[in-house]
């Protein structure tokens, strides 16, 4: 009848080792509180007694305003908000005064801008044209000239303009067409000059241009 007897004893014995060292434990840490407490009280009645000369030195100089009693019990420790909480809590009118401030800003930062923008529209409206860029090439070459050459001479003449090959080759085509230019080919190479009968307008034009003038 023993053997049954023999596990519950020594679990209880076990129960009874932790319950003993728990309740150790508990009154070390309330010891340890105790004598933080009464480390404190010491200090706040160090700091009230202070305040109780300082009070008294302050109305033997003629102070009238006293501060406020400070309270007997133990001060508790507050928390600081978050800044941010404290600039969510801030009036309407601090909010509305910072969005004002930058809303200029805002707006003095368009238009420059803006006139550049305008600027450099006048700037471009003002160059010519790839078409005529090409005529006048034309006009000033005395001999046939591919659209690599034609794109080549406009490339240097013009740095800051995008001048590429296909787009000077489809703009001769298109001149072509309107018989501004004329093609000529020499085996796979395609070439172009001025069309003849420029010259006889352009030397008709510097005519009635003088006959103005000497009116």
């Amino acid at each position: 009848m023993s053997e049954p007897t023999t596990p519950a004893t020594e679990l209880a014995s076990q129960y009874i080792a932790r319950v003993t060292g728990d309740l150790e434990a508990n009154v070390k840490e309330q010891e340890r509180i105790s004598a933080e407490i009464a480390s404190l009280q010491e200090q706040l009645a160090t700091l009230q007694r202070d305040h109780t000369v300082l009070v008294n030195m302050q109305q033997a100089l003629g102070v009238t305003r006293v501060p406020a009693e400070p309270s007997a019990e133990l001060p508790s420790v507050a928390v600081p908000a978050p800044r941010r909480k404290k600039a969510e809590a801030a009036p309407d009118g601090k909010q509305k005064a910072r969005k004002s401030t930058s809303a200029p800003r805002k707006r003095s930062a368009k238009k420059p801008a803006a006139k550049t923008a305008s600027t450099a529209k006048t700037a471009k409206a003002t160059q010519p044209t790839l078409v005529e860029l090409i005529r006048r090439h034309l006009a000033e070459q005395k001999e046939p000239r591919s659209a690599a050459e034609i794109s080549a001479a406009l490339g240097q003449a013009h740095p800051g303009r995008d001048i590429t090959a296909k787009v000077v080759r489809v703009t001769l085509e298109g001149l072509v067409a309107k018989s501004q230019a004329e093609r000529s080919k020499q085996g796979r190479s395609v070439f172009y000059t001025a069309p003849a009968s420029e010259p006889a307008v352009a030397s008709e034009e510097a005519g009635a241009q003088a006959e103005g003038a000497e009116g």
